[in-house]
Order: structure tokens, then C-alpha cells, then sequence
């Protein structure tokens, strides 16, 4: 059997009620082209649900055993836009409790997920920090955590979030070790403030870029600082 509730107005204008001459009115039900106020309607004992919710509405619809549709004109756009639903006070209760419980359940999730993804995380910098100590066996161990810290934080989309970074690819590895050789260890971000074009800047310090790689492949040292001046 199909359910039709009833359609409650929220008036425009001020109205009383044709049975109790009440008002004005907040909400209303209009029989026979007059006005009727929820107590004398009879759906006085209902509680408004503003819409938006649609977990909570559609709960607390399905938990009362009468609910009413609230609607408003739209002058502008000349229809009836519906506002919430009046619904029973306990149905209501009920569904926020039941909402509360989903929220709680969805939230000792997220947090079940935020500590695996902090897992992987701490997985992804391990292995990357262990790959550039096999590249680049001379490469001081701060260089090496700041690096694989650096390539691999979430969401950055460096080459460590990357699926060629991911699979430890020794393009990508060594990428990411001759972009902080070239911040760290040369004067390129100097070179970039004083106007110099990012390609030329790019090729006056990549001499001083390789002779640093070199020194950290062939276990020559610290090599830290050849760039700069």
C-alpha cells in the first residue's frame, strides 16, 4: 500500500488559522483553500527535520508512524521546494542515536585506515631510504632520511609517491637524490632569485650536481657543499 503524507506549508505571508485564529503561522496544512494550524490539523506533535541529513531523514521517516513533507514557494523559481520533514519526536531521537552509532563506527575506521596508511608510509621511506644507501653508498645518513622523508610524503607527488618510485626504479631514485643535491648543494635556488632562467640556472649547476653523485656512488666521501660560492 503506497503511504501519501501530508504536505505542510511554510507560509509567505502572514496567515491564521480558519479553525483556531491563531497566528500568523509558521507552518500550516491547507484544506478546502484555507488555512489550518498543525495543532488543529492535528500534526501539532511533530517535530521539524530540516533537510540535508539524508541518513538521519531517511531513518527517521522510516521509524514514524506519521510523518508530514514541509515545503515552500519558490518565487523565483515558481514551485514548491521541500524544506524537512515534521516527523515523531522519538522516531527522531531514535535515528540520531542510530547516526551517532554510525558516526562512531565510520570514525573508529578511519582511524583503523589512518594507521595502516601510516604504516605503508613509514614502508614506502624505509625501502626508498634503503635504495638511495645502495645507490649512493657515501651519501651521509642524514642526506639519506632527509631525501626518502622528502620523496615520499603523502600527497606531495613526488617521485616517491610515484609508481616508478614505488618500485624502487633506479630513474626515479636517482632522481630524487640530484633534486636535493641541486637545492642543497649548489646555488641553483640562488641562481632562481636573481633572475636567472630555470634552464640556464639547471645547466650552470650541473657539473657541481654530478661531481657530488659521483663522490656518493664511489663511497669518495662527503661531498656535501662542492656546489655552492
Amino acid at each position: 500500500m503506497d503511504l501519501v503524507a501530508p504536505v505542510v506549508v511554510e507560509p509567505l505571508k502572514r496567515r491564521r488559522c480558519s479553525e483556531c485564529r491563531q497566528g500568523p503561522l509558521e507552518r500550516m496544512i491547507v484544506e478546502f483553500n484555507a488555512p489550518v494550524c498543525l495543532d488543529c490539523a492535528d500534526l501539532g506533535h511533530l517535530v521539524f527535520l530540516r533537510r540535508g541529513d539524508t541518513a538521519l531523514t531517511r531513518r527517521a521517516r522510516e521509524g514514524s508512524g506519521l510523518w508530514a513533507v514541509v515545503v515552500r514557494h519558490n518565487r523565483r523559481r515558481t514551485r514548491y521546494e521541500r524544506q524537512g520533514l515534521l516527523v515523531e519526536e522519538a522516531a527522531l531521537a531514535r535515528a540520531e542515536l542510530a547516526c551517532l552509532a554510525d558516526a562512531d563506527a565510520r570514525a573508529r575506521r578511519r582511524a583503523r585506515d589512518a594507521v595502516r596508511r601510516a604504516a605503508r608510509d613509514t614502508e614506502i621511506t624505509a625501502l626508498l631510504g634503503a635504495e638511495i644507501r645502495r645507490l649512493f653508498p657515501s651519501c651521509p645518513e642524514d642526506r639519506v632520511t632527509e631525501i626518502a622523508v622528502h620523496a615520499s610524503a603523502k600527497g606531495s607527488g613526488r617521485v616517491g609517491r610515484t609508481a616508478a618510485g614505488r618500485s624502487l626504479d633506479r630513474g626515479a631514485v636517482t632522481a630524487a637524490v640530484r633534486a636535493s643535491v641541486r637545492h642543497v648543494d649548489t646555488p641553483y635556488d640562488t641562481l632562481l632569485m636573481q633572475g636567472v632562467p630555470r634552464h640556464q640556472a639547471r645547466t650552470r649547476v650541473a657539473p657541481a650536481i654530478e661531481a657530488v653523485l659521483r663522490a656518493w656512488r664511489r663511497g669518495g666521501g662527503d661531498a656535501r657543499g662542492r656546489g655552492r660560492g
